[in-house]
């Protein structure tokens, strides 16, 4: 039995794509076509919303047929070299920041939070950027963190612009959660 091509049409479908294969009759083979993608637009009435959906249909039974059924296509169907091609390569910011385990959205509040006038909201902004630093560095190191060390990486990473005291702020301590053994419990 010979692979499907598109296996969510199944079968029955691509036996159908073989059947007019073998017609002769141009005209006939046109007509078994439309047949057939009636039959697919039915396995998948969900789609039939979609502004592209009867191309795509089109373009399935050319892929069926491996773009050897010769009929009228009513739409320009893909042709098989544009059928594996690879997209365009994404351009990432190469941005060398020193400290990656925090992140760039980490970065960018710190930023954001020595610009702000001195007050209870940025004093509290720090704060929640403080905890969300030992818990990404926990991450990282799982042996523990010490406060200092948060403190230290913030002053540097806002350029002196924050700097806070151990004594006058204490983070939240962050259990590391067990991972799952996979093994399922006695009942007792």
């Amino acid at each position: 039995m010979k692979p499907l091509l598109l296996p969510e049409y199944g079968r029955n479908i691509q036996s159908m794509v073989d059947h007019c294969l073998t017609i002769e009759d141009r005209d006939e083979r046109n007509r078994c076509a439309n047949a057939i993608i009636a039959s697919m637009a039915n396995l998948f009435p969900e789609l039939k919303n979609g502004g592209e959906y009867n191309h795509k249909l089109w373009d399935h039974l050319a892929i069926m047929s491996n773009f050897q059924l010769d009929i009228d296509y009513p739409c320009e169907v893909i042709r098989p070299e544009n059928l594996h091609t690879r997209p365009e390569r994404v351009e990432y910011p190469q941005n060398n920041f020193r400290y990656r385990h925090y992140g760039q959205s980490l970065e960018w509040m710190i930023y954001r939070a020595s610009e702000m006038e001195p007050g209870d909201e940025r004093d509290e902004l720090v704060r929640l950027i403080a905890n969300q630093m030992k818990k990404l560095m926990l991450a990282v190191n799982t042996d523990g963190v010490d406060d200092a060390k948060i403190f230290k990486d913030l002053a540097e990473m806002s350029h002196g612009c924050i700097r806070i005291n151990p004594d006058d702020m204490h983070l939240h301590e962050f259990k590391i959660a067990q991972q799952p053994t996979g093994k399922k419990k006695k009942k007792k």
